[in-house]
C-alpha cells in the first residue's frame, strides 16, 4: 500500500492506494503554520478492516513530527487512533 500527501496552502489530504485503487483518504485542514486539524477519514468498503484507516493517520503522525507539527484529531476515527496509541500522544495539539 502505498500513502502519498497532497499539501495545498489551507488544506491536504493523505491517499492510500493498493493496486492503482484508492483504498482510503484522510483530509485536513491548516490552522496557522504550526498545527493541522484531521477532520475527515473514510476507507473504501472493499478495504475495511485492513487498517487503512490506521496507517494513514501515522502517516500524518510521522509529518507531524519530521516538520515539528502538531496535530488535532476532529474526526471521531482519528481521535480513536489517538486515544488508543498514547505513543504518539507528543503530536496532540
Amino acid at each position: 500500500m502505498e500513502i502519498t500527501q497532497h499539501n495545498e496552502e489551507r488544506k491536504g489530504y493523505f491517499k492510500a492506494t493498493t493496486g492503482g485503487e484508492e483504498a482510503g483518504l484522510m483530509t485536513y485542514t491548516w490552522a496557522g503554520s504550526t498545527k493541522f486539524i484531521i477532520d475527515h477519514t473514510e476507507v473504501n468498503p472493499a478495504f475495511k478492516g485492513q487498517g487503512v484507516g490506521k496507517q494513514l493517520v501515522m502517516k500524518a503522525v510521522t509529518y507531524a513530527r519530521e516538520n515539528q507539527l502538531k496535530i488535532m484529531p476532529l474526526c471521531t476515527f482519528a481521535k480513536s487512533v489517538f486515544d488508543k496509541n498514547p505513543d504518539i500522544a507528543d503530536v496532540l495539539f
